[in-house]
């Protein structure tokens, strides 16, 4: 393949469980006779009440509350005045983004939530899910039409059941062919059919001559409840005489930190010299279990400065630094492999926010060599926030509703002050995903594993003219239309 490939523009990284989004749908509506708020079981609650929280919760924790003049604490002179300015919002929704500093290109990330319960549950990786993850492209000559691309099918789950694969090409939901104005409609459903495709290149290096068609093949998917083990897949790969560990992993998930230290526990039984982590479909999670992963990728550094966290003037008496450890908080050791060098796989879109702090924090001490596509960029930290006199505890909750907030209410760096650019961390080897040939994850010649396999022994199973692939700027199209995905972000642990 020739770089004329490049053609190949992913649209959009689409998570396929609560984060298309359930979440965002039992939002509380607005009732104009009463000028009242109702909350999911209809008891109808002062305006002010929900709009008190958010304006003090982020007036008390916001990162940049320096930026926004009505978080300042001498914005109001009189109670009254307070109370016009709450009143004068429609919705909790309509306070909360008044208060992001500049949401278009700096804070993409603080969120506000009308069901606490649904946040907890992503938190606690327990979501509604069908089990799979695609990307979805423009066809060939179109710049509304699409295809998908599963890139992920989690284990245990309704499309493992169903034998789905990653590399599978559907075109059409529900019998219609997908295009931008009609993403939402299909795939935001809890029960679709997927009706799949061939690829064809027609065996030219010019991607305006490939062609997807449908092949009559079809699967219909449901939602349901799902907890999600983020250690996706752990392999020891015997290659020219070294021992390679390879690691999936979709989430810093804190419930799920023993079974992190159990995969570092078979590569440490293995006694393997070097480790490939694939990060492209984890979009964060708990700082916590970074500085966990970061500590069993080495384990020479203990007691070493592995991040720091620095909040609003408000709350520097939090400011705090991560350390490399070799046990967890409360007891258990670490399986600690004590490298000079680690892999990661990297994607554009869904590699972010923990999984950025963990290529940051590790680079000060340790050679990070990282294949794949530019990150997020995204160096910021959440914590939950609750109408509780605590903020950030659900001890003596408000009980006439169930809003809560993620709000960005700090900065992490390494050691070094370094922050994770906002236009994310440049890959060493740029490498994108083709939907004709995603690859099985770890097989050999999967491309990006393949990749780290040739830098670490010279053994090629790649496609020489792949590793060339570089990606276009995205290609314009009316993408609010789209279903956006709520990634894990990062978050920390009180």
């Amino acid at each position: 393949m020739k770089n004329s490939k490049n053609f190949w523009t992913l649209l959009l990284g689409i998570r396929l469980n609560i984060k298309i989004k359930a979440l965002l749908l039992s939002t509380l509506m607005l009732i104009t006779v009463t000028s009242c708020f109702e909350d999911a079981d209809d008891n109808a609650i002062s305006a002010s009440e929900i709009t008190d929280f958010i304006w003090k919760g982020m007036n008390a924790v916001y990162l940049y509350k320096e930026q926004i003049p009505d978080l300042a604490d001498d914005r109001f002179d009189s109670d009254q005045e307070y109370a016009d300015y709450l009143n004068s919002f429609e919705t909790p929704e309509d306070i909360f983004f008044s208060l992001l500093y500049d949401p278009s290109s700096i804070d993409r990330f603080s969120r506000l939530f009308s069901n606490y319960f649904d946040l907890q549950n992503l938190l606690q990786g327990n979501t509604l899910s069908n089990g799979i993850e695609f990307n979805l492209y423009f066809v060939p000559g179109s710049d509304t039409e699409v295809f998908g691309a599963i890139t992920l099918v989690l284990n245990n789950s309704v499309a493992s059941s169903q034998g789905l694969e990653r590399g599978l090409i559907f075109r059409a939901v529900n019998g219609q062919n997908l295009n931008t104005e009609n993403l939402s409609s299909l795939l935001g459903t809890s029960t679709y059919t997927l009706n799949f495709a061939d690829y064809d290149d027609n065996g030219t290096p010019n991607a305006d001559d490939d062609t997807i068609e449908l092949n009559g093949a079809s699967t219909t998917l449901t939602r349901e409840n799902y907890v999600e083990n983020p250690v996706h897949l752990t392999e020891v790969l015997e290659v020219s005489n070294t021992t390679i560990g390879y690691l999936v992993y979709n989430g810093f998930t804190s419930n799920f930190d023993n079974e992190l230290n159990d995969a570092f526990g078979t590569f440490l039984n293995a006694n393997i010299d070097e480790l490939v982590i694939d990060l492209r479909y984890n979009g964060g999670g708990s700082v916590q279990s970074a500085a966990y992963l970061g500590s069993m990728v080495t384990g020479q550094f203990n007691g070493q400065v592995y991040s720091q966290l620095m909040y609003n003037n408000n709350l520097s008496s939090l400011n705090r630094d991560y350390l490399f450890t070799n046990s967890f908080e409360g007891g258990g050791n670490l399986n600690s492999l004590n490298l000079s060098r680690v892999y990661v796989l990297t994607t554009n879109r869904r590699t972010a926010s923990a999984s950025e702090l963990l290529i940051n924090s590790l680079s000060p001490y340790i050679d990070v060599v990282v294949i794949g596509e530019n990150t997020a960029g995204k160096t910021q930290a959440s914590l939950t926030v609750y109408d509780s006199p605590t903020l950030f505890s659900t001890e003596n909750i408000n009980p006439s509703h169930t809003y809560a907030m993620q709000p960005l209410v700090a900065n992490s760096t390494n050691v070094n002050d370094q922050l994770v650019p906002a236009n994310g961390l440049a890959p060493d080897t740029e490498l994108s995903e083709f939907p004709g040939n995603l690859g099985i994850l770890g097989n050999v010649d999967e491309p990006l594993l393949a990749e780290a396999i040739f830098q670490i022994t010279g053994v090629s199973g790649r496609n020489a003219d792949q590793i060339s692939m570089q990606n276009e700027p995205l290609r314009e199209a009316n993408m609010s239309k789209l279903i956006h995905p709520l990634e894990r972000e990062m978050y920390i642990e009180k």
